[in-house]
């Protein structure tokens, strides 16, 4: 005879008796055992059994704490949740933003905007395209004010409406939830049947929709991987890559098969793990938030006592766990906020169905702030609101007049030329310099090059006449400046001027004209 340890699963007892899990209902019941003795709701509890001489192994729901991290187990090792599939309106909404956000991630590339990719971070060339700005690695200095200004912005959201960035938007959430764990559920089944699948041993089945599921897991995170890439090589030359040996263009294949590796990792078995562990965002929602942030919460005063739905003593709280079995991170809302919650509303979903179901109002886990869940009145504007969107229109506000005044359609460049500083001659002293062009436009641009109030005596080559320039062209060319000996008298300063068309864009740049000392000329 052999005594079983079993814990709660979706309110039944659950043990595993050679390779079949059983669970507390009437058609499951092996008709070999004979008694079990339970010891309270969520502890273990022992029965006995005959004729089953094998091992017995465990299966289990943790029951959520504010102690410890469900997802943690007490040797440090991950548990794995397996969360329970919801229907409701949060949801359907979550999903059809989700689709929205995926469409959009995969068509930026392939959308145009003045001749250029709508977004292409293009680290071979040095170019940077944003909805038909293009910079060049001089002018990133501008994204300090747009990151500044969005920081802010993400800021302000977060103390109104709570963590809507991590259960709406989040790139991660958005994969995790949207395709990887859709996959999941249609090769391992509902929540019930993956934890079935999880505690049984390695059969044919077993194996054969594992490898299913992680061959498409892998397929996706290849599809992800080359979609990221194209944001920083255009599609044209992507396509080229795709063409040759992966040793032709080592460095884009190991992008993408280091890039497929983390996905593939992160999404398939790190999950949840990243938002609790990784994530710094989740760590900063105490200092972000306050009582009156709308966050996910459980009306305490509406569901307790939890009871029973015939107990008239109770309160609207059945304890039927749907909202933990549902949770993404197995967090139970019924504690109140924690740090795991990412705001994704799959709990508000679970339990307005059970209370539909029971005829009851819906709201008992809801959006609302901490004063508005207690029944006091919630504050919209407060002092932190103010200080966030000050903050972000401040920076916005500079990154359209800095970029204004400071971010040119086109780029020039004048430099020395390697060599002596100056060259004399028996009439006059020159200066040899460098001059680069580049044209950002998606359109030929007139460049014309002069000298800005020349001292008496200055002459250029290379400069005064006007160079076309095709769209996102560059090039390079010699600049010879010159001083006759007799109007010499040492060295100064001068202004090029460069003049483009269309646009009417000018870009002035200051430089020393070197020469020998005025007394060795004579």
């Amino acid at each position: 005879m052999r005594w079983a340890p079993a814990f709660l699963v979706d309110r039944s007892w659950t043990w595993r008796i050679g390779d079949r899990l059983c669970l507390k209902h009437p058609p499951s019941i092996p008709s070999k055992i004979r008694a079990a003795t339970e010891k309270g709701c969520g502890a273990p509890f022992l029965l006995t059994c005959q004729s089953f001489p094998v091992p017995v192994t465990r299966t289990s729901l943790k029951r959520p704490n504010l102690v410890s991290v469900t997802t943690i187990n007490a040797d440090g090792s991950h548990h794995v949740l397996h969360p329970a599939d919801v229907r409701g309106k949060f949801t359907r909404a979550r999903r059809a933003f989700a689709g929205l956000l995926i469409a959009v991630y995969v068509a930026l590339p392939w959308l145009t905007v003045n001749g250029a990719p709508a977004v292409l971070f293009d680290i071979e060339r040095r170019r940077f395209h944003f909805f038909g700005l293009t910079l060049l690695a001089q002018d990133l200095w501008v994204l300090f004010f747009l990151i500044s200004g969005l920081g802010f912005l993400l800021f302000f959201i977060t103390a109104i409406l709570g963590r809507l960035w991590c259960g709406w938007a989040c790139p991660y959430t958005v994969f995790l939830d949207h395709v990887f764990r859709r996959i999941e559920r249609w090769t391992d089944g509902d929540a019930s049947a993956r934890r079935r699948l999880a505690a049984a041993p390695f059969t044919a089945s077993k194996i054969t929709r594992r490898a299913v599921k992680h061959a498409l897991f892998i397929l996706v995170s290849t599809l992800l991987a080359h979609v990221f890439l194209s944001y920083f090589v255009p599609l044209p030359r992507l396509y080229q890559f795709m063409l040759h040996s992966p040793l032709a263009n080592a460095g884009a294949f190991g992008t993408v098969a280091l890039l497929t590796g983390a996905l593939f990792y992160c999404f398939g078995f790190f999950r949840e793990q990243f938002c609790i562990i990784l994530c710094p965002y989740g760590r900063i929602q105490s200092a972000l938030t306050d009582e009156d942030t709308v966050v996910i919460g459980y009306d305490a005063k509406r569901g307790e006592p939890r009871g029973k739905a015939t107990n008239p003593n109770a309160g609207s709280c059945v304890d039927c766990t749907r909202c933990v079995q549902v949770c993404p991170t197995g967090i139970d809302i019924r504690n109140g906020l924690q740090m795991e919650c990412i705001g994704c509303a799959a709990c508000i979903d679970a339990c307005d169905d059970i209370m539909i179901k029971l005829k009851r109002p819906t709201g008992l886990v809801r959006y609302d702030s901490t004063r508005g869940l207690a029944g006091k009145k919630r504050r919209i504007i407060r002092p932190r609101i103010l200080v966030y969107l000050l903050l972000g229109f401040l920076g916005l506000v500079a990154l359209g007049a800095v970029a204004f005044q400071r971010a040119k359609p086109v780029f020039a460049e004048v430099s020395r030329m390697r060599g002596p500083s100056f060259y004399t001659d028996a009439s006059t002293i020159r200066n040899h310099y460098q001059l680069r062009l580049v044209n950002k436009r998606n359109q030929t641009v007139r460049m014309k090059i002069t000298l800005e109030n020349p001292p008496a005596g200055f002459t250029t080559s290379g400069a005064g006449e006007t160079v076309s320039l095709d769209a996102l062209g560059e090039i390079s060319r010699p600049l010879v400046i010159l001083q006759g000996r007799q109007s010499y008298k040492g060295p100064s300063e001068i202004t090029i001027l460069i003049h483009a068309e269309p646009g009417d864009s000018t870009i002035r740049q200051s430089l020393k004209f070197l020469g020998p000392n005025p007394q060795s000329l004579k």
